[in-house]
């Protein structure tokens, strides 16, 4: 059954050409990268273009997208009794989460993916000689696909109970715009989900630009939270 689903999300998906857009933050921020200029005092030239690439990216570009996604994927459901329809038929409704679930994280994957073949691309075009930080290339990958996982939730939530269109996507660029000043405290900063991506994209040295135990236990918990809210609101709502 699960598998009928998918299938069916992502023939919407496909009529709505939102996946066009997994490839803008990576072609943005790749052409910012390939810009920069060298900077002195780098350990590794393949670090440069990272300086301006992870914040166009993490901090505004992505947590964008995530919202821009998981409206989308939502938008057939609150159109003419979408939702009364789909409930109605004989399908679990754990297992319409979980498609939609799988659908936002699996965009969100790829479009990580595309960020850092970007990142390589740019490195192998302006003919970086420094060893390949292949660390930092797991760290970047993984890390902020794992910290974006918090804001898909709650973004898939927030756009499962708001019948508008438009107005996940209005709370969304609302709570990205202060990415730029939250990301430098580091009492506020590990727990807004908004910048969690970023936090974890800015790796400095053999650590992350936080605590790493404060900011796995935020990533974690947030992560947690909002994904039981959205899991308990589509069990227990209304036909």
């Amino acid at each position: 059954m699960i598998g009928h689903l998918i299938s069916a999300e992502l023939l919407k998906l496909r009529k709505t050409k939102i996946l066009s857009l997994l490839f803008i933050s990576p072609l943005f921020a790749g052409l910012l990268g390939f810009k920069l200029s060298d900077i002195e005092d780098i350990p590794n030239e393949w670090l440069t273009p990272l300086l301006i690439m992870v914040p166009a990216h993490a901090l505004i570009l992505m947590p964008l997208m995530i919202g821009i996604l998981a409206s989308f994927i939502c938008r057939y459901e609150h159109q003419n009794g979408g939702w009364k329809q789909l409930l109605s038929l004989p399908v679990n409704r754990v297992q319409v989460f979980m498609t939609k679930w799988l659908i936002i994280t699996m965009l969100l994957l790829i479009n990580q993916l595309l960020f850092m073949f970007s990142w390589v691309l740019v490195g192998m075009l302006n003919g970086f000689s420094d060893q390949f930080p292949l660390e930092i290339f797991v760290k970047l990958l993984t890390g902020g696909f794992l910290a974006a996982l918090p804001l898909a939730a709650l973004l898939l939530w927030v756009s499962m109970a708001w019948e508008s269109f438009a107005a996940p996507l209005a709370l969304n660029v609302i709570f990205t715009l202060p990415n730029i000043m939250i990301i430098n405290s580091e009492t506020f900063g590990p727990y807004y989900p908004w910048a969690q991506p970023f936090l974890a994209m800015m790796a400095q040295g053999d650590g992350y630009f936080v605590s790493e135990m404060s900011f796995f236990i935020a990533v974690v918990c947030g992560f947690v939270c909002f994904f039981t809210g959205g899991f308990v609101y589509i069990r227990n709502k209304a036909v």
